[in-house]
């Protein structure tokens, strides 16, 4: 199925993709990033957990999926997006290994997400059609997921509570880098998914596979970093409630279950399309002061 049948990124908010080559130092990162508030900081440091390992899976599967492509804009995009992505799956990296050396032994939970990724979600040793139809399918689940994640984007775009709050500038320019360049690229795995297939209900379906899996992966990866931090050792704080969560979200300090509603709401609209959805202005305006994109492109100092 053709990207022409389809509205895609070329008719709105159209940008042409670049890896910025971001530093991030971590050596002074306080457990508590967002001071006090454990639960929120744990709650948003899930992302070191699963984005290393699941954004090489993207990049691994978006680069088996380009020979396919036979239109030079969206391969110019997909090309851009495993670019972008790379590089996110390596700054959450120096964020995990941070936790590491704060004495939080995530290890076991880790080694859970490589085997999802590399081994459930892997090549399998397929071949022939079977191959085509597992990568069209692994296509489809990473589109879902973009969408989560680039609403996951705007929303720490728009976010003053964290800065009220005291968050660290280091992780804060973090989030906003990462959450400004999946804005960015919002379109480009579902104009893939278009590309390739299309088909309304295995998008559907996509999205009722990733979302529960997600959910579940993300409450496992706050318990065991709540668990686990040795600050919290025989406190309260030791212990993940649901209302931690919805109190949290309501002070602003993460996202919440509104945010989720409206992420499947909005997929299962059959006309849906990432560009109608997302702010591009705020996410370029964001690149433009950001300390490690700056520095990156030679105009400001490193994060």
């Amino acid at each position: 199925m053709s990207t022409a049948d389809h509205p895609t990124a070329q008719d709105a908010d159209r940008l042409a993709l670049q890896a910025r080559d971001v530093r991030f130092d971590f050596a002074e990162l306080p457990a508590d990033w967002i001071p006090t508030e454990p639960f929120a900081s744990h709650l948003i440091d899930v992302l070191h957990l699963l984005l290393p390992e699941g954004e090489r899976w993207f990049v691994d599967v978006f680069s088996r999926a380009l020979p396919l492509v036979h239109d030079e804009a969206l391969a110019e995009d997909v090309r851009g997006f495993i670019g972008q992505e790379a590089m996110h799956a390596s700054s959450h990296q120096g964020a995990l290994d941070r936790l590491i050396e704060a004495g939080v032994d995530v290890t076991r939970y880790v080694q859970q997400v490589e085997w999802i990724f590399g081994e459930l979600l892997g090549e399998r040793g397929l071949s022939g059609d079977r191959a085509a139809e597992w990568l069209v399918e692994r296509v489809g689940l990473v589109a879902a997921i973009e969408h989560l994640t680039a609403l996951l984007g705007h929303w720490v775009l728009h976010s003053p509570a964290l800065d009220a709050a005291g968050a660290d500038p280091v992780m804060l320019d973090l989030l906003r880098w990462h959450g400004a360049e999946e804005v960015e690229h919002r379109s480009v795995a579902h104009d893939l998914y278009l590309h390739l297939d299309g088909r309304y209900l295995r998008r559907i379906r996509s999205l009722a596979i990733a979302g529960p899996i997600l959910v579940k992966l993300w409450a496992d990866g706050v318990v065991a970093l709540c668990a686990r931090d040795p600050r919290l050792a025989g406190t309260p704080g030791a212990r993940v409630r649901l209302r931690d969560w919805l109190r949290a979200s309501r002070r602003g300090l993460t996202p919440g279950p509104l945010l989720i509603a409206k992420a499947v709401l909005t997929y299962l609209n059959p006309r849906f399309h990432p560009a109608r959805h997302g702010d591009t202005d705020a996410a370029v305006a964001y690149l433009a002061l950001s300390p490690a994109a700056r520095a990156a492109d030679g105009t400001g100092e490193p994060a």
